[in-house]
C-alpha cells in the first residue's frame, strides 16, 4: 500500500491553492551531504542536467559546485548551481545550491497529479531521505518552515504533517 493516497492529499497538490512550486528542503546539510546526493543521482541512473549560472556544464563534485557558487567569497553567492533531475521522464526535480547548509529543490505540482505521480514523489523522497539519513520536507510555495508532508526519518516513510482540508468542502 502506498505511503500516501491521492484522494487524501490531492488538495495539497492543487497549484491554484498552494502555488505550483512547493519548497522542498533537507536541512542541516554539508558539502558531504550534497556529494552523497550527487552520487545517488548517478547511482540511480536518473537523467540529469547540470548548469552553473544558466550555462550547461558537466556535473563535477559538490565541493566544485560550492567553490564555483562562492568564488567571490563565502558571504556572497556569485552564481547558483542548478541540478535538474528526472526520476521519471515526466517528473522534474530542480536542485539549487543556495547554500551548503541545506539541500533545496522544487517540484512542479502540475506534474504530480494522480496516484502514480504521487508515488514517484514519495519514492524519490524516501530514497533521498534514507541515503542522507535526514528528513525531506515539502511546504507550500512561500511557506517554508511549515511542511505539509515529508519523509520522516523515524517513521522511515513519507507522512502527512498537516490535516489536508479541501477548500471546496
Amino acid at each position: 500500500m502506498p505511503d500516501l493516497l491521492w484522494d487524501d492529499v490531492k488538495v495539497l497538490f492543487d497549484p491554484e491553492v498552494n502555488g505550483a512550486l512547493p519548497d522542498v528542503v533537507v536541512e542541516e546539510t554539508t558539502v558531504e551531504d550534497w556529494q552523497v546526493l550527487l552520487d545517488l543521482v548517478r547511482a540511480q541512473g536518473w537523467q540529469y542536467a547540470y548548469s552553473l549560472g544558466g550555462e550547461s556544464m558537466e556535473l563535477t563534485s559538490a565541493a566544485d559546485m560550492a567553490a564555483a557558487a562562492y568564488a567571490g567569497g563565502i558571504s556572497e553567492l556569485r552564481v547558483t548551481p542548478e541540478l535538474r533531475v528526472w526520476p521519471n521522464p515526466d517528473v522534474l526535480m530542480i536542485f539549487r545550491m543556495y547554500q551548503t547548509e541545506s539541500i533545496d529543490f522544487d517540484v512542479d505540482l502540475r506534474e504530480l497529479q494522480g496516484q502514480g505521480r504521487l508515488d514517484v514523489l514519495v519514492d524519490f523522497f524516501c530514497v533521498i531521505g534514507r541515503r542522507l539519513r535526514k528528513s525531506v520536507l515539502m511546504s507550500a510555495e512561500e511557506s517554508p518552515g511549515h511542511p505539509d508532508l515529508g519523509f520522516d526519518i523515524e517513521a522511515d516513510r513519507v507522512v502527512l504533517m498537516v490535516d489536508p482540508v479541501d477548500p471546496g468542502v
